[in-house]
């Protein structure tokens, strides 16, 4: 992820930062594929590190059969990009509301 010029972040924030990662990786896998078409979705986000803030999306996806046709690593390649631009957003706006 690149420089976004944010302040250290703190324990809560970058918890948030996780959830919000989470959230947007389910979101756009939801928005793709039936929830009933899941057989297995698991995603996990971790951040490390407070400054720089480096973030990890993992995302194991198992889909039923009669979507065989369906590019699943293309789906999470997709997912995990919506992840990170949403955590880019969460930073950019915490970037704005940081004393100078």
């Amino acid at each position: 992820m690149e420089e976004v010029g944010i302040p250290e972040l703190t324990t809560e924030q970058v918890e948030e930062l996780c959830s919000i990662a989470e959230y947007a990786t389910r979101k756009y896998i939801l928005s793709k594929v039936p929830q009933k078409k899941i057989e297995k979705l698991d995603i996990s986000a971790e951040a490390s590190g407070t400054k720089p803030v480096t973030l990890t999306v993992d995302v194991d996806v198992a889909l039923s059969p009669s979507l065989e046709n369906l590019d699943v690593q293309r789906l999470v390649d997709e997912a995990v990009k919506e992840a990170f631009a949403s955590a880019e957003k969460y930073l950019r706006k915490l970037k704005c509301h940081s004393p100078k």
